[in-house]
């Protein structure tokens, strides 16, 4: 009996001892946690996508308490969530010009050419893997829907030739798309660049329209009719200073032959008069 009494004075003694200790240490490890980050998370999406630049919305809701954020930096939380979030922390919620994934190829099936038939897994980064993929553009969108896939806010769709469109209003710059495309072909853009480059062909002339119809081919004429530095030919393709962006308009696209460069208007692509105009829908065979 005396063992029983003496095991539990002995267990009594020790659970004290360990309380004491936690509590100690409870005590002096202790840190001061802001109440409003709580109360700031539950007025954020909870998406996670990382498009704010930090790792997710409970990092955010504290960069914010700090105020090293604004909160209209959240891109896919509505203008009036932002405001919420501002009058709650007694701050100005920025104006943040939106972003979005932009794709620099417009050659799908019904005008690029494939050089082989690819028959493996339906991953754009494995094909790429064999020979770089089956189109005959090394540079161009293989349509294999990895971007899609990967799109959280499902934004992104394939389009009945091939190719990855974004919808804008859905889109939060998580920079996924950007990440997996084994092309490099997304970037995420302001909605203010109108005048896009929807091609990363680096061949010339006939070489570069052997192998898609929509192709740029370097013939500069946008460039000569854009405002001075507003557009050059580096590598074989039309390149957009973006620095200059408020010269842009469309009369730079009005004379490029293929359509390569285009202007957004209310996101959907606009061609130039002087543009081939193409109805076929159909993919074009082999090559």
């Amino acid at each position: 009996m005396s063992h029983i009494l003496v095991a539990i004075g002995f267990m009594s003694a020790l659970g004290l001892m360990l309380s004491g200790i936690l509590a100690l240490a409870n005590r002096k490890l202790w840190v001061y946690e802001d109440p409003r980050i709580d109360e700031v998370e539950e007025l954020l999406p909870s998406t996670n996508c990382g498009a704010c630049g930090t790792a997710g919305c409970r990092p955010f809701a504290e960069a914010l308490i700090r105020g090293e954020l604004k909160p209209a930096q959240c891109t896919v939380n509505s203008r009036d969530a932002a405001e919420d979030i501002a009058e709650y922390l007694g701050v100005d919620a920025g104006d943040v010009i939106k972003r979005v994934a932009r794709l620099a190829c417009a050659g799908g099936t019904h005008v690029a050419r494939n050089k082989a038939h690819y028959d493996g897994l339906e991953s754009c980064r494995a094909a790429a893997m064999v020979s770089g993929g089956p189109k005959g553009c090394a540079w161009g969108c293989i349509g294999l829907s990895d971007c899609a896939e990967v799109c959280d806010q499902k934004a992104i769709h394939m389009n009945p030739v091939g190719l990855p469109v974004v919808d804008p209003d859905k889109c939060t710059a998580c920079n996924d798309c950007v990440e997996i495309c084994p092309k490099g072909l997304f970037s995420l853009q302001p909605i203010t660049h109108q005048l896009w480059v929807a091609c990363n062909n680096q061949l010339h002339g006939d070489d570069a329209e052997a192998d898609c119809e929509v192709a740029c081919t370097a013939c500069e004429k946008c460039a000569v009719d854009a405002p001075d530095g507003l557009i050059e030919i580096r590598n074989n393709l039309a390149v957009i200073d973006y620095h200059k962006n408020q010269l842009a308009s469309p009369a730079a696209i009005e004379r490029c032959p293929t359509g390569a460069i285009v202007w957004l208007q209310q996101e959907q692509p606009l061609k130039g008069r002087q543009a081939r105009r193409i109805i076929r829908r159909k993919p074009l065979p082999l090559r």
